[in-house]
């Protein structure tokens, strides 16, 4: 497209502009509520059904990667804004991978069950991808009953040739959730935990992004995983509060005992000064692992390079704020909109207010 339908002209105030007055509900400080199970299962029902009605394969595939496009806007405004930037065949790819990993976390984090339940929930749901994957094509998949974002994951698995085996240590993953246990150190943490939650989604992105060249490819790798690790040890500190709420603690044994802390008394306000040095210390080490994959962004697609750019930078962002906040036990953090437009290129601006309408 060489003209877009609404053009900003790369200003930050002509987009803000637009942002506030026609779509004030995504500048809210205040997310929306999560989709309870039941609605889960209604999407689920009127995405296969509209599916299914496509008359060619083509169509179904996009009326599914709409409603995974759908998941992402209302869930992750950061992870939705960069994705703008890349590819449409790719993004619509990286929409389907989010859908089937946000399903499982949200049986682990919002659905109202046991933990006995949530258990059930994640095993239904690793045989739903086990037959997702032995379909030729996703409308089988659909007709024959297997749920539309784990069928469209599968999907994206063959098309892609992303190892199978890497979904199923994402399920381990979320299994450990829903029965928490402390982690001894920041290595354990990471291969007993981040391996599975975070760092294995980042693989599944490097599939879809591709390499600059073949010979690069281990090397985007590693620049998935040292930024898996980077997003996912920031979402720790956003989350330490929320987490406490589920029975959960992310931060290892040994960063709370070098300052004198145990999980029994992170919390207590008389602690303050001791908690603030651990979270610090911890946020210094995910900008460390932001340094790292910043180094092998070359790696890449050319293509997508732009987009990984801008969430690297939002989230280091993201990151530099809980290191500089005192109340990060008690108050969700977060990146003001304007502030991630900075790290968006400002030359395709443009693309944000329809992504918006479409």
């Amino acid at each position: 497209m060489t003209t877009p339908i609404i053009s900003l002209q790369g200003s930050q105030a002509s987009i803000r502009s637009f942002i506030h007055e026609d779509f004030p509900q995504i500048t809210s400080s205040t997310s929306q509520a999560e989709w309870t199970e039941l609605e889960w299962e209604q999407l689920d029902n009127r995405l296969r059904t509209a599916a299914l009605a496509r008359g060619d394969d083509r169509s179904l595939w996009l009326t599914v990667a709409n409603g995974a496009r759908r998941v992402l806007r209302r869930y992750s405004s950061s992870f939705f804004i960069v994705t703008r930037f890349l590819p449409r065949e790719k993004r619509r790819a990286v929409e389907a991978i989010y859908a089937a990993v946000r399903y499982p976390d949200e049986i682990v984090d919002t659905f109202k069950l046991s933990p006995a339940e949530r258990l059930a929930r994640l095993n239904l749901w690793s045989e739903a991808y086990e037959r997702s994957l032995e379909y030729t094509t996703l409308r089988e998949a659909l007709a024959d009953g297997v749920p539309v974002f784990a069928a469209a994951f599968g999907h994206v698995v063959r098309q892609y040739g992303i190892p199978r085996e890497y979904y199923r240590s994402f399920l381990d993953a979320m299994k450990r959730d829903a029965e928490p246990e402390p982690f001894r150190t920041l290595d354990d943490l990471i291969e007993s935990y981040v391996y599975g939650s975070a760092i294995v989604v980042g693989y599944f992105l490097a599939y879809v992004y591709g390499p600059s060249e073949r010979s690069e490819f281990a090397r985007a790798l590693r620049a998935s995983r040292n930024l898996g690790i980077a997003l996912q040890l920031t979402n720790f500190l956003r989350d330490v509060g929320d987490d406490k709420g589920r029975g959960r603690l992310y931060l290892p044994l040994d960063v709370l005992s070098s300052e004198g802390l145990t999980p029994h008394t992170l919390y207590h306000p008389q602690n303050a000064t001791a908690v603030r040095r651990a979270l610090g210390r911890f946020a210094r080490i995910a900008e460390e692992y932001y340094a790292e994959a910043e180094r092998d962004l070359g790696a890449f697609s050319r293509d997508c390079v732009p987009a990984i750019k801008a969430c690297i930078e939002v989230y280091r962002a993201l990151n530099r704020r809980l290191d500089a906040s005192d109340r990060s036990l008690y108050h969700r953090e977060s990146v003001p909109l304007m502030e991630k437009l900075r790290a968006l290129p400002a030359s395709k601006y443009w693309r944000l207010p329809l992504a918006f309408i479409l």
